[in-house]
């Protein structure tokens, strides 16, 4: 406990960018795998589908809460931190220190992945195009170009797949609420972003996170792919992951403060081997 309470924000930032650095490995590694991996099996795509992504994705969330959990209550998501200062007395000033070490974890654990399957890639997709890309970062659609949705339609798909985990998360993690076991949490949180994988996944490849993009993207970018910066139509989309999933987070925050939050009865003590809140600076 002492621990704790002597980290300062140095520790936080620290379990920030592990805890995003964890998700990005298992998250990009598993669609790579998918992706460039199934590429070259006889028959095409015999490493994975849809589901081994959303469960991977759900899982690499999972383990991330697990690494930083004690040290900065693990956000690994700017639209999380965001939402929690304008709607849970998150300090402010907090804010772009916890975005940045979210970006920079979610940068360095692409460019494993990148370097990891980097014989794969190449074999796969030799001009590094858009035919890989979306192992690191989203696509409207997915990539798939028989269904078209452009920028506005995934920057709706965005907005409302963040606003759903953001007012899930704020659910179960509201302690005048019914929040599961404090050791549960995380794997209830891993289960959200499965749901929302399985159900809001199609559109816009459910980002829901600008850190999770934005850093593999620049990743892909340094690396080899030119065009990340653009969709499969030739437009700029590296901002829609990006504005959607901030949008989307206060939109979420403030349904369940407006409809659930507010009708809660007062404040209650912290249960005992609950996550303790990092202390005030």
């Amino acid at each position: 406990m002492e621990r704790l309470k002597t980290s300062g924000l140095a520790g936080e930032l620290s379990a920030e960018f592990l805890g995003t650095l964890v998700l990005i490995l298992f998250g990009c590694g598993v669609v790579a795998q998918v992706v460039a991996g199934g590429a070259l099996t006889e028959p095409p795509g015999g490493l994975g589908n849809h589901d081994s992504i959303a469960w991977a994705w759900g899982l690499g969330v999972t383990l991330g809460v697990y690494v930083a959990g004690r040290l900065s209550g693990a956000h690994l998501n700017p639209a999380v931190t965001l939402s929690l200062a304008a709607f849970k007395d998150f300090p402010w000033k907090k804010v772009a220190p916890y975005t940045l070490a979210q970006l920079v974890g979610a940068f360095i654990g692409a460019l494993l992945v990148r370097w990891n399957y980097t014989e794969a890639l190449a074999k796969a997709d030799p001009g590094h195009t858009i035919k890989t890309q979306f192992v690191f970062s989203t696509l409207p659609a997915n990539g798939n170009t028989a269904l078209p949705v452009h920028e506005w339609g995934a920057l709706r798909d965005q907005v409302i797949g963040t606003a759903i985990l953001i007012l899930l998360i704020f659910a179960v993690t509201d302690l005048l609420n019914t929040p599961p076991g404090a050791n549960i949490s995380p794997f209830i949180v891993g289960l959200i972003i499965v749901a929302i994988g399985m159900a809001w996944g199609t559109n816009a490849g459910y980002a829901i996170n600008p850190a999770r993009d934005l850093g593999p993207r620049l990743a892909s970018f340094l690396t080899g792919y030119e065009g990340a910066w653009r969709d499969q139509y030739g437009k700029l989309y590296f901002w829609v992951p990006i504005v959607g999933p901030l949008v989307g987070g206060l939109i979420g925050a403030f349904v369940y403060k407006a409809l659930i939050g507010r009708f809660l009865p007062g404040a209650e003590p912290e249960p005992e081997g609950s996550i303790p809140t990092p202390p005030e600076k």
